[in-house]
């Protein structure tokens, strides 16, 4: 099966090169810009151990194509999602949507166009494109059903897996979106408003206590949506992540800095808007607070291009 992944960021380059180098078909789509011919470009990835991987990979705009017959991976922002479902709604047919992206809520727009089969995968590496692309594993990528055909999980995640990018199916993916978004919380605003790498929660105990208590408040949240998740747990893979990623900027901070828009719509704000659904804004204060905090350093680096 064919694999199309729209997307040209860190995370779609570096899974089409790694798919390629695994002798998968891959094509690399490019959804927020029209009318770029096919071609292909020469990609870098570079391990945590300092290996690199070369390939040379086919891209063109998603416009040229007018039916996708294959697997369909979305790897770019979701604030783009809205725009993405109703383009590819017509040319996907029956085929399976990955989404691997992270965040509360990403799928709604397909599930509103009435997508054949939705799946989401919860990611659990770091990507970052300098002069090539920083790639580092932390963990298997679950990918569960969301909405439509069921049962396709482990093929989808057969298909992906690659020695250095891994995927596994998942029978129960909510609990797995619930833990990554709430760590994604702590990441995606405390590291941008402090201006600092990943690394900062296993090097720093006052920046380890700021993100325990956004776990406390997110966690109370997901209790009210059935999702129910350890504490310990959530803290103990963050500071996993902290130490993997160490020195690597996330990606929100990234943006802010590119001038681009970030996703924390999907994280904090998307937690405290639930929260506040249940009439239970109470509980997300200090979560709610540090999103809109981060939103708002996005919105002043976007005014001032």
């Amino acid at each position: 099966m064919h694999i199309f992944i729209i997307g040209a960021g860190a995370i779609g380059k570096a899974l089409a090169v790694l798919l390629q180098q695994a002798g998968k078909a891959v094509t690399l789509l490019r959804g927020s810009t029209n009318d770029v011919p096919a071609h292909t470009q020469q990609l870098q990835v570079t391990l945590a151990d300092g290996q690199t991987i070369t390939a040379e990979i086919r891209t063109q705009s998603l416009d040229h194509f007018t039916h996708l017959n294959g697997l369909i991976v979305l790897t770019s922002k979701s604030f783009g999602n809205e725009r993405l479902a109703h383009l590819l709604r017509p040319k996907t047919g029956n085929a399976p949507l990955v989404i691997l992206q992270n965040g509360l809520g990403v799928e709604q727009p397909f599930i509103r166009e009435h997508f054949t089969a939705v799946y989401r995968c919860v990611l659990f590496v770091t990507s970052q494109v300098e002069n090539t692309i920083r790639f580092k594993p932390v963990a298997p990528c679950p990918i569960g059903h969301i909405d439509g055909t069921p049962g396709l999980e482990d093929d989808i995640a057969a298909l992906l897996d690659t020695p250095h990018f891994r995927f596994r199916g998942e029978k129960n993916i909510q609990p797995v979106i619930w833990k990554k978004a709430i760590i994604n919380s702590v990441f995606n605003s405390v590291c941008p408003l402090l201006e600092v790498d990943n690394g900062i929660f296993h090097r720093n105990a006052e920046a380890l206590n700021i993100a325990r208590g956004i776990i406390t408040e997110c966690l109370a949240v997901a209790a009210l949506q059935g999702v129910t998740l350890s504490p310990a747990a959530i803290e103990e893979n963050l500071l996993q992540i902290s130490r993997l990623s160490d020195g690597q900027l996330i990606s929100t901070l990234q943006d802010i800095r590119r001038q681009r828009d970030t996703e924390i719509d999907t994280l904090n704000i998307a937690i405290a808007r639930i929260a506040a659904e249940q009439g239970a804004e109470a509980l997300v204060k200090a979560t709610s607070l540090l999103g809109e905090l981060t939103k708002l350093k996005s919105l002043q680096a976007r005014q001032a291009i």
